[in-house]
């Protein structure tokens, strides 16, 4: 039987200070759904911030995105090791990054398999 996940993608949205106020909310509507995977996905500088205040609440954080190698001159691309620090999921394939960025089923199927490999979940 397949687990039931919802995750929360909040693109290029809320500051710091926003992350922190909405996360106070959060935790205590999705704490109690039993048997359901939970997962915030907030932009990159909020990472950290929801990594620690969500340690302990059975919600997981995840990343909009990340670039399949693991190190280079890819400026402001966060490798699968970086991500693997804070993250349980990724977000890949989005169809924005499709439309906007022209990411292709190649790059995506590179991203799922880095992800993979560092212990990430694909979403």
């Amino acid at each position: 039987m397949r687990r039931k996940f919802i995750a929360g993608n909040w693109k290029m949205n809320k500051t710091l200070a926003e992350t922190r106020l909405l996360l106070d909310e959060l935790v205590p509507l999705l704490s109690p759904l039993d048997g359901i995977d939970r997962a915030v996905c907030p932009p990159y500088s909020a990472l950290q911030l929801a990594a620690e205040m969500l340690t302990g609440t059975g919600i997981s954080v995840g990343a909009q995105n990340m670039h399949w190698e693991e190190s280079g001159a890819f400026t402001g691309e966060l490798s699968p090791a970086m991500i693997a620090e804070l993250c349980q999921y990724v977000i890949v394939g989005h169809s924005e990054r499709r439309q906007y960025f022209g990411e292709s089923d190649v790059n995506v199927n590179r991203k799922v398999k880095a992800a993979l490999a560092q212990g990430i979940i694909p979403i």
